[in-house]
C-alpha cells in the first residue's frame, strides 16, 4: 500500500474535543469497570479510551500505525485503504458512550471518506463499508447515503468478464489483479442491492474462493495476463491476513447472500493453528500478526451468529473467545506501563519491505474492539 501523505502525530498532544477529555476522565474504562468484572468489559473500555486519545492526537488526519514503545500515530491525509477502520472505530466508541459530542466526532470522519467512492481501487469494501456499517445500522443518515454511493460505484467498476471488481490502481501494482484484501466489504456493499448488486457480489466471492483453492492453494493475490489468472509476487501465500481477509468476507457473503458460504468457511477453521499466526508462513519469521488474529476472531463470531448446529456455533464462537482472550491477556498494553494504555501491540504491516513489522495497527484496533464489542453484547454481529 502507498504510504503518501502520511506523518506523525504525538498522542501527548491536547485539545479542548470531547473525545479527548472523555478519554482523559477514564469515562469508558471507568464504566466498564464499575458495571462489569468481565476482562471483555475491562477491554473494551480500554480500547475505547485509547481511541478518544488516538482522535485528540490526529486532529483531521487518519491514524494508521504507531510505534509499540511511544504510542506515536504514524497518519494518512485520506485515510489510505484503512480509514474505514478509524471512522469505524469511532462510531463503536459513539455507541458505546451515548455522547452526542462522540457520534458528532464519527459522522465527520465518515464524511471525509466521500472521496473513495470513485476511487479506482476494490478496497472501498474495506474503506466504505466498515465505515459506514455501524452507523448505518443505528439510523445514522450520512453513512446510509455514503454507503449506498459506494455500492452502486462498485457495482460500475465491476468487471463482468473477469467476474470481480478489479483490484485497481490506486495503490499500485497491475490494475487487473484480484487480491483477497479486496473481498471483504465488497461483498457485503454489492449484496445490499437488488438483482445485478448482488450477482456481482456472488461472482467476485466465488472468484476470489476459486482463486484462492487453485495451486499454489492460499495465494492471496492473483493478476491478469494473456487471458489467464496467475499468482502475483505480494502478498504472497502464507501471508497472515490473507486466511484471515478470507474467512471474514465468507462470513459476510453467508449472510448477505448463502448460508452455503459458512460451510465453505468452517472447512477452512483450523483450531490447531496458534491463535495469534506468524506473519509470513516462512523459516525463521520472527514476526507476529495480532491484526489478523482480531480479524479471524470476528470472522469466526459472525460464522457462529449463522451456524445452524448449535454445537458448531459453540465451537466457532470458542475459539473466537479464545483468541480475543489471548490478544487481551498478552498483547493489549494495561494501565501504568512504560506505554499508552489501550494499544494492541505487535501488528505486523508489511513485513517484506519492513514496514510496521511490531506495532499498534488502526485496522487491528478496530477488529479487537468490534470482537469486543461483539462478545459483550454491545453491538450485533450483522450490524458491523
Amino acid at each position: 500500500m502507498s504510504k503518501r501523505s502520511e506523518r506523525t502525530m504525538n498522542t501527548a498532544e491536547t485539545t479542548s474535543d470531547p473525545l479527548d477529555r472523555a478519554a482523559k476522565s477514564g469515562s469508558a474504562g471507568t464504566r466498564s469497570a464499575a458495571t462489569s468484572p468481565d476482562w471483555a468489559e475491562v477491554a473494551l473500555g480500554a480500547v475505547l479510551d485509547r481511541a478518544a486519545v488516538t482522535y485528540a492526537a490526529v486532529g483531521e488526519r487518519f491514524p494508521l500505525y504507531a510505534d509499540g514503545p511511544s504510542g506515536v500515530w504514524t497518519t494518512t491525509s485520506k485515510g489510505s485503504w484503512t480509514g474505514g477502520f478509524w471512522a469505524g472505530l469511532l462510531w463503536l466508541r459513539a455507541g458505546y458512550t451515548g455522547s452526542a459530542a462522540d457520534r458528532s466526532a464519527a459522522a465527520a470522519v465518515t464524511g471525509r471518506l466521500a472521496c473513495w467512492v470513485e476511487a479506482d481501487t476494490s478496497t472501498r469494501g474495506l474503506i466504505l463499508w466498515y465505515g459506514t456499517a455501524v452507523a448505518a445500522a443505528s439510523g445514522e443518515v450520512g453513512a446510509t447515503r455514503l454507503r449506498g454511493e459506494a455500492a452502486r460505484a462498485c457495482l460500475a467498476g465491476f468487471d463482468h468478464e473477469l467476474g470481480v471488481l478489479p483490484w485497481g490502481s490506486v495503490f499500485g501494482g497491475e490494475r487487473l489483479s484480484a487480491r483477497v484484501d479486496g473481498v471483504p466489504g465488497v461483498v457485503p456493499l454489492l449484496g445490499s442491492m437488488a438483482d445485478a448488486g448482488r450477482v456481482a457480489a456472488r461472482s467476485h466471492m466465488d472468484t476470489q474462493l476459486r482463486l484462492w483453492q487453485t495451486e499454489p492453494v492460499g495465494a492471496p493475490a492473483w493478476r491478469r495476463a494473456n487471458g489467464e489468472w496467475t499468482p502475483g509476487l505480494s502478498p504472497r501465500a502464507g501471508w497472515s491476513r490473507g486466511r484471515a481477509w478470507l474467512l471474514l468476507a465468507l462470513a459476510d457473503a453467508a449472510w448477505h447472500l448463502d448460508m452455503g458460504y459458512a460451510a465453505v468457511a468452517e472447512q477452512m477453521v483450523d483450531t490447531g493453528l496458534p491463535l495469534v499466526p506468524s506473519a509470513e508462513a516462512v523459516p525463521g519469521c520472527g514476526a507476529l500478526d495480532t491484526s489478523a488474529a482480531a480479524i479471524e476472531a470476528v470472522a469466526l463470531f459472525k460464522l457462529a451468529a449463522v451456524q445452524e448446529f448449535p454445537e458448531h456455533a459453540a465451537c466457532l464462537r470458542g475459539r473466537a473467545v479464545e483468541i480475543v482472550r489471548c490478544l487481551v491477556e498478552t498483547y493489549l498494553s494495561g494501565p501504568g506501563g512504560a506505554r499508552p494504555p489501550g494499544m494492541l501491540l505487535n501488528g505486523c504491516y508489511d513485513l517484506d519491505r519492513g514496514l510496521a513489522t511490531s506495532h499498534e495497527l488502526i485496522w487491528g484496533n478496530y477488529f479487537l474492539t468490534l470482537a469486543l464489542a461483539i462478545h459483550t453484547g454491545s453491538v450485533a454481529p450483522f450490524d458491523t
